[in-house]
């Protein structure tokens, strides 16, 4: 899957990625290290993340259709049978 980031986005992510190994692991890595991990973790995430934002949009999309069902069964109207 092949994700483009905006270039502030990419830069930002960069810092964080640089900032993270400073402050948690006392650790200095240059911009290119940061952006090959940056890019192996959208490589291995980015599916995960876009299955599971499908099942939530599944999930949103048949409550929406339940409620919709509801809706249009009560608006029905009875039918007289003489």
């Amino acid at each position: 899957m092949k994700i483009k980031l905006a270039k502030n986005h990419k830069e930002a992510l960069l810092q964080d990625i640089q900032a993270y190994f400073e402050t948690q692991r006392a650790e200095s890595i240059g911009e290119l290290a940061a952006d090959h991990l940056l890019v192996f973790m959208i490589e291995r995430l980015a599916p995960v993340i876009y299955n599971e934002a499908i099942k939530d949009c599944q999930k949103v999309i048949l409550e929406q259709t339940q409620r919709l069902e509801d809706e249009l069964y009560a608006l029905e109207k009875p039918v007289d049978r003489r």
